[in-house]
Formats: structure tokens, sequence, C-alpha cells
């Protein structure tokens, strides 16, 4: 079984983002990047199931600037065997890079795809969705817990209500949710080996895809700061401010 992860790059989450003066987006300038933390859980669980001999192949995916090679090396080093970048400057959407991933898997042909759930820049929570919605394969999200057997793919997810599994006919996408794993630390030796395996770089027009945006950023600004809490003497007190101030309850 071939397995296909898709990965990105993003600003590292222990980076406080800041908003460019213009509010024209993020600023990244000299900004720390690494790779999202969902799909790190993703490269996990699929170095996972090639040790359980579930797996013969893991191919890591990403699609950006160049930058985004070191992100693929740190999937190679945490056990994927190969890599892909597909190379573009564009900004890139999510139907546009469901649509690359697409195009990768018609040629890869993979019996599995897995991804984060969503990215930590963008928070969309589109692109598994939409890949699994251009290959036309059955798709599981949120993925607390993986099992691969008989060609079928068991996927315990998180709900309201609990807990719910669902099985799934192989070649499927399924998102990791946060609690499927916990990504391994990546040691020397492995991201010397990293170096030494193949990592391929296509063009979108290589694969026969736009990736023109089709939405237009009007506007990215700071949250507003929260203001102090304050101390009320009784309850009186408090439900007044909630109705009156707040405005929270009637």
């Amino acid at each position: 079984m071939k397995v296909l992860v898709p990965v990105k790059r993003v600003v590292d989450f222990n980076v406080k983002v800041r908003v460019k003066s213009d509010g024209s987006g993020v600023d990244i300038a000299n900004v720390k990047m690494s790779m999202n933390p969902f799909d790190e859980i993703a490269v996990e669980e699929a170095t996972r199931l090639k040790e359980a001999g579930k797996a013969t192949e893991v191919i890591a995916v990403s699609c950006g600037v160049t930058q985004c090679q070191e992100t693929l090396r740190t999937a190679m080093a945490i056990g994927a065997d190969r890599a892909i970048l597909v190379e573009t400057s564009e900004e890139l959407q999510p139907l546009a890079v469901a649509k690359l991933i697409k195009a990768l898997a018609d040629k890869e042909q993979p019996q599995l795809i897995i991804l984060g759930k969503q990215a930590i820049d963008d928070d969309s929570n589109q692109t598994g969705q939409m890949v699994a919605a251009l290959l036309g394969w059955p798709q599981a999200t949120f993925a607390s817990k993986l099992t691969i057997e008989d060609g079928k793919a068991k996927v315990t997810r998180e709900v309201d209500g609990g807990l719910e599994t669902i099985e799934l006919t192989l070649p499927a996408v399924v998102t990791t949710d946060l609690r499927l794993n916990e990504p391994r630390y990546v040691t020397l030796p492995n991201i010397m080996k990293a170096k030494k395996k193949t990592l391929d770089v296509v063009k979108p027009s290589d694969l026969g895809v736009d990736v023109a945006p089709r939405l237009k950023t009007l506007k990215v600004s700071e949250p507003p700061k929260r203001s102090a809490g304050i101390t009320v003497p009784d309850v009186a007190t408090l439900v007044a401010k909630l109705k009156n101030e707040a405005k929270v309850i009637q």
C-alpha cells in the first residue's frame, strides 16, 4: 500500500504572529517556519503504518516556495521514503492545493492519503475534503484512531456525542486530529539520512493545474485586545452587568 502525505510549511506555532503595517497579510520575514503540526501527525501515522507492515511506501508532498524543501526533508527524517515539491510562488488556496494533490494522486496511485485536518495559518479545514471530492474517494475527517485491515480503513472520530467509528474502502482520504498520535523526535542520524532521499521538484504547469487565486484577501487585522476583568460584589451586580453592559442575556 502506497501512502501520500501532503505537508504544509507554516509559521511555527511558538511564534507570535504579526500583521503587516498595511494590513495586507501576515509578516513572515525572518520568522521561524516549520511543518504544520497536524501534518506532522499525518507523517507519523503513515510512518507507523509502514513500520507495522501495512504500507510499503510513504511519499511526502508539499506545494509552495523553494523553502518547502526543508519541510519535506523533515518529513523524510520522520520516516517518509521520498518527497515531491510542487514549486510555485503563487498564493495557494485550498482548492488549488487540492487540485495539485489530486493530480499527484492520479500519477502516483496511492491507496491512502493522510493529511492534517487544517493548517494553523489559515485554519481553512478544506483541503482534505476537497481532495476526496475531486478524486471521488471516501473520506474520514478528524481521525483520532486509524487501523488498516483487509483493504479497509477503520477510523475513530471525536464527535459532540462521544466517539464515532466509521469504515472506509480504500483508496480513501483521512485527515488527522491532535489525539491520533504524538510525533516522534527527529534524531540527527535520521536528518542526515533524509538528505540522501529523493526529492523531486515539479511545477503546477507540469501537472496541468491552474493555481490562480479565486479569493482575494481585502484586509488582515489583529483581534481586539481583551479588557481586564473586574470583581463584582454579588450575583445581582453580575447579572445587571451581563444584561446592561455586556448585553449577553435578556
